[in-house]
């Protein structure tokens, strides 16, 4: 893998997912902050696409997401869906627009519980609807301490319909996420923190730098281990215990065979830090 002296942008001002890649992050900001970065359907088609390319290239090892201005994302844009023109339109009555040709593999909730690269989740500023299923799928959530964490789905009529409702339980267990869910109560992200939804509430200007010096040290390491570790995590949620050990096993004689388990083992011996390639 390359080390790369400057960020690399994919993207202009206008875009509302913007793209950038400098020393191994890729970093996704959503971006109509004047709507508080509500998902509109171009923006989910655009996610998705950034998404599956993160993890695509080789030289990414962690991706962030956060939101541009004042919110991380405040669900699905709900003046698009009255117009006719956004995600549910045709639905009740909408112009029937949306998603209707759609499929779930398509969507950026679905790829982001299935890359290998890990996410960090930096919830700079209020996540409701839409937004917190997107932040649940996150593997870490770094959470401004005074954001709004929006959980009234039920207030609304629906369901967290996009990871919500299989999150929640394996997360904080079945009493917590019916809590969650049944009183639809907004936390602020410090409550999220002392309930298990955040790994870490601080103030909201340290959120994406805070991001950045996690992302840093999981840089550190090596991208094959820690991209392995993900995609036994994910496969441990279905499998019985001795099937996983045995998946396990095959893929740590797999990383045996790595460059990076080499330089790992030397540079342990050698008292110095080690530099991993991917390899």
């Amino acid at each position: 893998m390359s080390e790369p002296d400057t960020a690399v942008s994919e993207h202009d001002a206008a875009d509302p997912v913007l793209y950038e890649v400098a020393d191994h992050v890729a970093t996704i900001t959503l971006n109509r902050p004047d709507r508080m970065n509500a998902i509109s359907v171009p923006m989910l088609r655009q996610l998705a696409t950034r998404l599956s390319q993160a993890d695509l290239d080789e030289d990414v090892r962690v991706v962030i997401i956060t939101g541009a201005g004042r919110a991380f994302c405040a669900g699905l844009d709900i003046k698009d869906a009255m117009a006719g023109t956004g995600i549910g339109a045709g639905s009740a009555g909408g112009g029937g627009g949306g998603l209707r040709h759609q499929t779930t593999r398509d969507l950026p909730t679905i790829e982001l519980f299935e890359m290998d690269t890990p996410v960090i989740g930096a919830i700079n500023g209020a996540a409701a609807g839409y937004g917190l299923d997107l932040a649940l799928g996150c593997d870490i959530r770094l959470v401004a301490d005074d954001a709004k964490i929006i959980t009234g789905f039920a207030k609304r009529g629906v369901v967290p319909e996009s990871g919500g409702t299989w999150y929640l339980p394996r997360l904080l267990g079945w009493a917590k996420a019916a809590e969650i869910g049944f009183l639809g109560r907004n936390l602020t992200g410090a409550e999220a923190a002392d309930m298990g939804l955040a790994n870490r509430a601080v103030p909201k200007d340290e959120v994406l730098s805070t991001a950045q010096e996690w992302a840093a040290e999981i840089v550190a390491n090596a991208p094959l281990a820690v991209q392995a570790m993900k995609r036994l995590f994910r496969h441990g949620l279905t499998e019985d215990f001795t099937s996983h050990s045995h998946h396990v096993l095959l893929q740590t004689m797999l990383l045996f065979q790595s460059k990076d388990f080499t330089e790992g083992i030397t540079s342990f011996a050698e008292g110095r830090e080690p530099r991993f390639t991917g390899r």
